[in-house]
């Protein structure tokens, strides 16, 4: 049986380039390929030949890059990132303030301040009662503004 460090060694660059066409992203790609290893180490599976070693690990990476890229979270990254380009340092931290915050106040908060609907509109969107859509943006303002102060206090520390 090969060893982990064998089939690093020998697939890495097949899976990258595999993975790097399907999310034409440096850093998604290099994270597939790891957890393309990853399954591989967990699970140890037998192969019949090289060839069916080769064919499973592309499988796996391209199964990887293609769920990467076709969900929500990674696809609302992306277009908040290139749709709403920060112009200023602090308008930028709070982009990628908002982008830390658990799916559910994240996507309230996003349609509430970058696409501008309001809270019935996002109950209709989301199939959310209104009352649940004001909480979790009342919460989601909190725990955003509590990051935005932290990220604050941790700016000045470096200063």
């Amino acid at each position: 049986m090969k060893t982990a460090e064998e089939i690093v060694n020998r697939y890495e660059n097949l899976l990258y380039r595999a993975a790097l066409t399907i999310t034409q992203n440096r850093e998604d790609a290099l994270d597939m390929v790891q957890e393309t290893f990853i399954k591989w180490i967990t699970s140890r599976p037998e192969f019949q030949s090289d060839e069916h070693e080769k064919a499973w690990l592309l499988r796996v990476v391209m199964n990887l890059s293609r769920n990467l890229v076709s969900s929500a979270a990674h696809r609302l990254s992306c277009e908040l990132l290139d749709i709403y380009p920060a112009e200023t340092e602090e308008e930028e931290s709070v982009m990628e303030e908002v982008l830390q915050l658990p799916e559910d106040y994240r996507e309230i908060i996003y349609l509430y301040y970058y696409e501008g609907y309001n809270t019935e509109e996002i109950a209709r969107i989301l199939n959310l009662n209104v009352s649940t859509v004001r909480t979790k943006l009342s919460r989601g303002r909190g725990r955003l503004k509590g990051m935005l102060e932290e990220y604050g206090e941790a700016r000045d520390e470096s200063l």
